[in-house]
């Protein structure tokens, strides 16, 4: 398994040195980011998404350019989608040609194979009352004056507000939106910001956004318990890159880049206090043929 992963990185070396000779005539590599969503991404190019985007840039010894963009609804078709220049709707230059991170089975773009897997946490500010709690079971089972002093963030959307309903814990959940449209904070920014004012203790969050909020923080704030997916709830996903549909060769390029850099991509990750998990094998898609 060793040798072959070896004979893989080396056929995807020499895959890139063509790559990189034949790029020079696409000299950008043109990004669609959200300018305020750290961990990811942020006009002052700090988030993970914006150093794998710089590591494959110069890879293709192309000049990083990027369109930024509110990741809100709307916004493949206003980025990705969009035509460089408004009018001109049959133009086939665009203003952006590759989304950083998507899910791995995203329907509104040709996806690239996953560069990195992870999962919801049950993320506990210490020192509140709740240092005991090691297994997210556990909450399940508090007595009721415990329940009753339980303060934890719920999503409009996402498995932690299912896991919440079914183990009978709505009641104690503080709601919040998936997408505010708040443009001083975005999602992890805001959770943040509420733990440290202690409206909320703890938060089932996904585990980039979790380790936003674990690297803004006092070394040992945090007790972070990943999430254990089960049948009907699912907690682990992998994500990828996104390209137009059709951009086959854009696609085929990020793969190779994504295999032959697959350890200073998680390197990268890593740096961010993401949890990671083991890339599962993907089922194949029919719009991938």
């Amino acid at each position: 398994m060793r040798a072959s992963h070896q004979i893989n990185k080396v056929l995807a070396g020499l895959f890139l040195t063509a790559v990189t000779l034949s790029a020079a005539a696409e000299e950008k590599f043109k990004v669609c980011a959200d300018p305020l969503n750290p961990p990811y991404s942020t006009k002052n190019q700090d988030g993970f998404e914006n150093k794998i985007a710089e590591l494959f840039a110069k890879e293709l010894g192309q000049t990083l350019e990027y369109t930024w963009l509110p990741q809100r609804i709307g916004f493949v078709r206003n980025t990705l989608n969009a035509p460089l220049k408004e009018d001109d709707v049959d133009s086939k230059e665009f203003k952006c040609d590759v989304i950083m991170g998507v899910p791995a089975d995203y329907d509104l773009t040709l996806t690239t194979v996953p560069y990195y897997h992870s999962t919801y946490v049950l993320l506990i500010a210490k020192g509140r009352g709740w240092d005991d709690i090691k297994d997210a079971s556990q909450l399940a089972d508090l007595s009721p004056e415990r329940e009753e002093d339980l303060r934890i963030a719920m999503f409009d959307r996402g498995p932690g507000t299912a896991w919440l309903q079914k183990n009978g814990l709505l009641d104690q959940g503080i709601p919040y939106q998936s997408m505010s449209g708040d443009a001083e904070n975005n999602v992890a920014m805001q959770i943040l910001n509420d733990i440290n004012a202690k409206k909320i203790d703890m938060v089932i969050l996904w585990g980039p956004m979790a380790g936003y909020v674990i690297s803004q923080s006092s070394k040992n704030s945090y007790t972070m318990i990943p999430m254990q997916s089960a049948p009907g709830m699912k907690f682990d996903f992998s994500m990828a890159m996104g390209v137009r549909y059709g951009d086959k060769a854009r696609q085929e390029t990020l793969n190779k880049l994504i295999v032959a850099k697959a350890d200073q991509i998680q390197a990268i990750i890593k740096s961010y206090n993401v949890p990671l998990l083991p890339i599962p094998k993907q089922v194949k898609r029919e719009d991938d043929d």
